[in-house]
């Protein structure tokens, strides 16, 4: 199912979706977005009604709420916004009092501690273009990320470390990389699944997984810009380090993120359909069924225009 599918009201199975998705949450697989707040999913996802202040649809109050509407749906998402910052802990209050019992987080690690040298970008100020004094600093991560996260330990199932992609300025070979990660990995606290996502294709090698396995962390399935495709990855033998899986289905393989976003925003329909990804995500939920482990799935609204609609194709007969 592709396309403008929602422009009449209930067009849109939401209630059928999400007991779909209750059935897989319970055989532990967990399907959700990358993020919440899209306005383009008003009539899908979210009833319009919800949001009105005076009458009128109030982005402010959509933003602030549709957590909670979201969560009527999907049983997961990942917090992508961490990346950017440390978030306080009134902020992570405030979140986790939107989401229900049964609800789980997925949250990526904040760029502080994955990025080796900061991108030459205004947002970055003073640091751009500079070596990241806190690169997989682990005392950071437990003191400002962890800790902070520990109280709300039943709804937080997955912390991700994104690595962007090393210039030779960073890692010019596999092997520093890993003299980096395997500490780093080795004084993880106990109290959450962990996965590492890279954007390096040619460190898909066998002692990147061995230094993820030897840890029991998480290779990341991701499909990116530079990435081999899903199916690739996911035919690796080497490529499953834990008891768990993991993926992200972000960008068609040759696409840049900004050229998704000005092709695809607001988001209210697939307007590139991409059956590959679509049949390797299915690969990954039957696989996950036949070894009874975690999976956790999330598709972002660059991939195909809409991520709703992608993830329905994935439990529809």
């Amino acid at each position: 199912m592709v396309g403008p599918l929602f422009d009449e009201p209930g067009a849109f199975d939401r209630d059928g979706l999400a007991q779909k998705f209750r059935q897989l949450a319970a055989a532990n697989i967990f399907n959700g977005g990358s993020s919440w707040k899209y306005e383009g999913w008003l009539g899908q996802i979210y009833q319009r009604e919800r949001y009105l202040s005076r009458g009128r649809f109030s982005k402010k109050l959509f933003e602030a709420e549709c957590l909670r509407e979201y969560a009527e749906t999907f049983p997961t998402v990942c917090g992508d916004f961490a990346f950017y910052q440390f978030p306080t802990e009134d902020f992570w209050r405030r979140l986790f009092q939107q989401a229900p019992e049964h609800f789980r987080f997925a949250f990526k690690v904040p760029e502080q501690i994955t990025c080796k040298v900061f991108p030459s970008h205004p947002r970055y100020g003073a640091a751009a273009g500079q070596e990241n004094p806190d690169f997989l600093d682990s005392r950071m991560l437990q003191d400002m990320f962890v800790r902070p996260l520990l109280p709300y330990g039943r709804k937080t199932s997955l912390l991700i470390f994104e690595f962007g992609v090393f210039s030779r300025r960073g890692f010019c070979r596999l092997s520093e990389f890993l003299d980096r990660l395997d500490p780093f990995l080795s004084s993880l606290p106990p109290e959450f699944r962990y996965a590492v996502e890279i954007r390096n294709p040619g460190f898909l090698q066998k002692d990147y997984f061995a230094c993820l396995r030897s840890h029991r962390v998480a290779h990341v399935y991701n499909a990116w810009s530079n990435m081999p495709e899903l199916r690739q990855q996911i035919a690796i033998p080497d490529s499953v380090t834990a008891d768990f899986q993991v993926c992200r289905a972000l960008l068609r393989r040759g696409r840049m993120y900004e050229d998704a976003v000005a092709a695809f925003t607001p988001y209210h329909e697939v307007q590139d359909p991409n059956p590959e990804a679509r049949e390797s995500m299915r690969i990954l939920i039957g696989r996950a069924r036949e070894n009874k482990e975690f999976l956790f799935l999330f598709v972002n609204n660059r991939l195909e225009g809409n991520a709703p609609t992608t993830i329905l194709s994935l439990v529809e007969p």
